[in-house]
């Protein structure tokens, strides 16, 4: 079975009705590390890569492991910045990956559950209406919302709406998780408990982009 093949039986509802894919010849990965990246530089280095064509959409299949229990990403092809105000180890990403929209065989890690992983759709994406719809968390006990919505963005949603979000110059990473059930995580001064909250041992982007590489090398 082909690491398409493996994708589709896992990830069933990717593929609407009287869609069909054309995917392309599957090679090793080739493209460039990224020196501020090093574990995800080495996961990739062990990817397999099936290009993929769905409905005039291009997509990127990522693949590790045995043949019989491959584990992978489906993302958008890499792209440039452009105006986009990311991190600089963002804008690298994007050099050699626009991000994950589905996975497969996924170990646990942040990007678990998750919509979009680092896409531009995610970037894109409105911070400050979240906030202002969820305003009444914090009003209902006395509190304002302590951060800028400007000053950060959306690194990944989360199925069921919960944002990952960096801040745009040093990365500094939040959770906004209205519906949350994580360990390891503590309010931001001036929160309640289910609003923005950190992760207590990854406090920013790289971090963050490490931390699940790993884990998904040592799956």
């Amino acid at each position: 079975m082909s690491d398409w093949e493996q994708f589709c039986a896992e990830v069933t509802w990717f593929l609407e009705d009287g869609q069909t894919a054309v995917t392309g010849a599957p090679a090793p990965w080739t493209r460039a590390p990224i020196a501020a990246l090093p574990e995800l530089s080495e996961l990739l280095r062990s990817a397999t890569l099936t290009p993929v064509s769905v409905a005039g959409e291009d997509y990127e299949l990522l693949a590790w492991g045995p043949a019989d229990d491959r584990r992978g990403w489906l993302c958008r092809p890499p792209r440039e910045a452009g105006d986009d105000a990311v991190t600089d180890a963002h804008q690298a990403f994007w050099q050699v990956c626009g991000g994950l929209i589905e996975t497969f065989g996924a170990p646990t890690t942040w990007w678990e559950n998750q919509d979009q992983v680092l896409t531009i759709d995610a970037v894109r994406l409105e911070v400050a209406n979240f906030l202002i719809d969820y305003g009444w968390i914090w009003a209902n006990d006395g509190l304002e919302v302590p951060i800028d919505a400007g000053d950060y963005y959306a690194a990944a949603v989360e199925a069921n709406g919960n944002l990952t979000l960096a801040h745009r110059k040093d990365g500094r990473l939040l959770l906004f998780a209205p519906d949350h059930a994580f360990d390891g995580v503590t309010p931001l001064p001036g929160c309640p408990p289910y609003s923005l909250l950190t992760i207590d041992a990854v406090p920013d982007l790289i971090t963050w982009i490490e931390v699940c590489a790993a884990a998904w090398r040592e799956a």
